[in-house]
C-alpha cells in the first residue's frame, strides 16, 4: 500500500472507522475517501456499485456494520443479520468487480464458539456453537470472512480479515439501550456519581472475563496489516490480557471517582464465560498494542465528559 493510494474507509463515522481514518492521516495517507450514508447508502447495491465505478479506490477498509451490546443483539437479531449481510456483500462484491487492489474486512471476536479453548486461536472458527445472544451478528461476520476468502481462492483477490476483540475509546456509543459493556458502565457509574446514588446496577454476575482493546490500537493494527499482510487467513487483534466484569467496573468506578456500591444482577445474561484472543500471529508479524486499560479508560472518560456534556 502506497501513501498516494486512494483508500475508502466504509463506516468512517463509527468507533473503529473514525480511528482508522485518524491513523491513516497521521501516518501520511492523504487520499482517504469517506462518505456518509446520505451520500452512499451501503445497503443499496446500485448506489455502492455507482460509487465504486466513479471513485475506483485502490484500497478498501470495511469497517461499516450494525453493532451493539448484548441487549441490542438479543432484541433485534433480524436487523443485525440482514443489515450486516447486505452492507458487507455489496461492498466486498463491488471491491472485487471494480478492481480494488486490497480490502481489509473487520470481523469480531464473537465469531468464535462460546466455549472455545482460551486464549482463542484463529483456527477455532466454526469448531463449536456460538453465543446465542449475539449469534445473528456473528453469523453475518462469518459470512463476510468466508466471502473474502472465497474471492481470494477463486479470483486471487487480496482480501484480508482482522478479528478485533472488544473495542472502546473516544467516539464510542454511550446509549444505554445499544452500547457495549465498557461505555455503558462508564455512563452508568458517572450518572450514579452525579445523582449521589448509593449503588449502581450491573448486569450479570460479574464473573465473565473480557479483553478490551483501545480503538487507537486497533487502528494501528489495521494500518500495519494493510502494509504488511496479504494472506486470506484471519488475524486476531487484541491486547492479550483479560479482566472480569467485576474488575472492569471497579476500574471504571476508580477512574470516575464513584464511592457507591456495585449491585450485580444475576438474573441478567452474562454472555460468553470468557473471550480472550490469542494474538501470537499478529505479534509474530511485528505488531503489539500500546495503550494500557486504565489509561485508555481514563482517556475515554475524559472524552465522554467533554463531548457529551456530562
Amino acid at each position: 500500500m502506497k501513501k498516494s493510494d486512494s483508500i475508502f474507509v466504509a463506516g468512517h463515522r463509527g468507533l473503529a472507522g473514525s480511528a482508522i481514518v485518524r491513523e491513516l492521516h497521521a501516518q501520511g495517507y492523504a487520499n482517504v475517501i469517506t462518505h456518509t450514508r446520505a451520500e452512499v447508502d451501503l445497503a443499496d447495491r446500485a448506489a455502492v456499485r455507482g460509487f465504486f465505478d466513479a471513485a475506483r479506490p485502490a484500497v478498501v477498509v470495511m469497517a461499516a456494520a450494525k453493532v451493539g451490546g448484548i441487549k441490542a443483539n438479543n432484541d433485534f437479531p433480524v436487523e443485525f443479520l440482514l443489515e450486516n449481510l447486505k452492507v458487507q456483500n455489496n461492498v466486498i462484491e463491488a471491491a472485487a468487480d471494480f478492481g480494488v487492489a486490497k480490502l481489509l474486512f473487520l470481523g469480531s471476536s464473537c465469531i468464535y464458539p462460546k466455549f472455545a479453548p482460551q486464549p482463542i486461536r484463529e483456527d477455532s472458527l466454526l469448531t463449536g456453537a456460538l453465543e446465542q445472544t449475539n449469534e445473528a451478528y456473528a453469523l453475518a461476520k462469518i459470512a463476510g470472512i468466508k466471502l473474502c476468502q472465497a474471492y481470494a481462492r477463486q479470483y486471487g483477490r487480496n482480501f484480508i480479515s482482522a478479528m478485533p476483540t472488544n473495542l472502546y475509546g473516544p467516539g464510542d456509543n454511550f446509549d444505554l439501550s445499544s452500547s457495549h459493556v465498557l461505555p455503558a458502565l462508564l455512563r452508568k457509574v458517572h450518572e450514579a456519581k452525579l445523582r449521589g446514588d448509593a449503588s449502581v446496577p450491573v448486569w450479570g454476575t460479574g464473573t465473565p472475563r473480557r479483553e478490551f482493546l483501545h480503538v487507537d490500537d486497533l487502528a494501528s493494527a489495521c494500518r500495519f496489516l494493510l502494509e504488511n499482510y496479504d494472506s486470506p487467513e484471519i488475524v486476531n487483534v487484541g491486547c492479550g490480557e483479560d479482566v472480569t466484569i467485576r474488575e472492569l467496573v471497579e476500574l471504571v468506578r476508580e477512574v470516575v471517582g464513584y464511592e457507591g456500591e456495585l449491585a450485580f444482577d444475576p438474573t441478567k445474561p452474562d454472555g460468553t464465560p470468557r473471550k480472550l484472543l490469542d494474538i501470537s500471529r499478529l505479534r509474530n508479524l511485528g505488531w503489539a498494542p500500546r495503550i494500557p486499560l486504565r489509561e485508555g479508560i481514563a482517556q475515554t472518560y475524559a472524552w465522554y465528559c467533554r463531548e457529551c456534556g456530562a
